[in-house]
């Protein structure tokens, strides 16, 4: 029976533990301290973070021992915080063995290097191990998934044969993972649309309508796409579960965390406030400021990345920013300046 570890006790990593224990693997969490890894095994996940009702399967394991849980494993999936990925590889590090999956489920993109997770990763272990690393993403409400509602996800790698081992690994009952090769495009999928989310949030908490919401994910979609393309991704990634399908979910329901930030903001909440009021990561926070960076460094257009991190850096008026992103001046859908789109997808005669 394979063996999956995950690394980062947050909704989504004890999400995944669910599926794939539900599915009859043995999976083991990995909590920090005794003392958590206990109140989990008590407790089971009924807390704050998860809803009522729901107990561990029999399957899954909670240690506070890396070397227990790194023991003979599969698989080993870290669902960390993009901004703990770094130190959480380099614990792993060690315990990695050839046949290993690494397999990150984080949605973010690392502030002081502007690297994407599977980067920081592949910095953090021994060349042999490289190949093995994955990437998941996709629309995936945790809440919903706990329900045993369907869902899909994408996993991506470098290596065909590594992300078909790890599509067969993950796909469970209700939770179907399809794979991609565009591991660029896989990344910034999830962690841009976070920025869109934001600004979705904020669109409803202003009660500007399902219009203007339209609006900021469409336009929204095709500055990621921009963005990404110019960093190497393939266009077609972005219109894909990855891209727009998280997209979606992430800008129109109250499940989402950064879509509950750009609604609290139109309130008048300091931000501090509203973070610290959350049991979870809003990584829309940290990665609108690396996406604002790398706007400026490639002079690449991207109004709405820029809208949003003076909203939340800057102290600007959600309102403010809205009316400015809506009004804009029309012109061709992609065109911006330093985008590749236009000349990717125009009429060729």
């Amino acid at each position: 029976m394979p063996i999956i570890t995950i690394i980062g006790t947050t909704t989504w990593g004890i999400t995944l533990g669910m599926v794939l224990a539900r599915k009859g693997l043995k999976v083991r969490l990995w909590a920090r301290t005794e003392q958590e890894a206990a109140e989990l095994r008590n407790a089971g996940p009924n807390s704050t973070l998860l809803p009522g009702g729901i107990t561990f399967p029999p399957q899954l394991s909670v240690t506070c021992s890396l070397s227990e849980a790194l023991a003979d494993v599969n698989a080993v999936i870290l669902a960390v915080p993009s901004q703990t990925m770094r130190q959480n590889i380099k614990l792993v590090a060690g315990y990695l063995k050839s046949s290993m999956l690494v397999i990150s489920a984080a949605k973010g993109l690392e502030i002081d290097s502007s690297k994407r997770m599977s980067q920081v990763i592949a910095e953090e272990i021994d060349l042999p191990f490289r190949s093995n690393i994955c990437v998941l993403s996709g629309p995936n409400l945790s809440r919903e998934i706990l329900r045993n509602l369907p869902a899909t996800s994408v996993v991506a790698a470098g290596v065909e044969a590594v992300a078909l081992k790890a599509q067969n690994l993950l796909t469970a009952p209700n939770f179907c993972v399809y794979t991609n090769s565009d591991v660029i495009g896989v990344e910034l999928s999830g962690a841009l649309k976070n920025i869109i989310a934001l600004g979705a949030g904020m669109s409803d908490g202003l009660g500007y309508g399902d219009n203007a919401k339209a609006a900021l994910i469409t336009r929204g979609l095709t500055e990621m796409s921009a963005l990404g393309v110019t960093l190497g991704a393939s266009p077609l990634t972005f219109s894909g579960l990855a891209g727009l399908g998280d997209l979606v979910t992430t800008c129109a329901s109250p499940l989402s965390r950064n879509h509950y930030v750009g609604v609290e903001l139109t309130k008048g909440r300091p931000l501090k406030e509203i973070l610290d009021s959350m049991n979870n990561v809003a990584e829309g926070i940290t990665t609108t400021l690396v996406a604002w960076n790398l706007a400026q460094q490639l002079e690449l257009e991207m109004p709405i990345t820029e809208n949003i991190y003076l909203v939340l850096y800057k102290d600007a008026d959600p309102r403010q920013a809205l009316v400015k992103l809506l009004g804009a001046e029309g012109r061709h859908e992609l065109a911006g300046r330093r985008w590749k789109l236009f000349s990717l997808f125009r009429h060729r005669r």
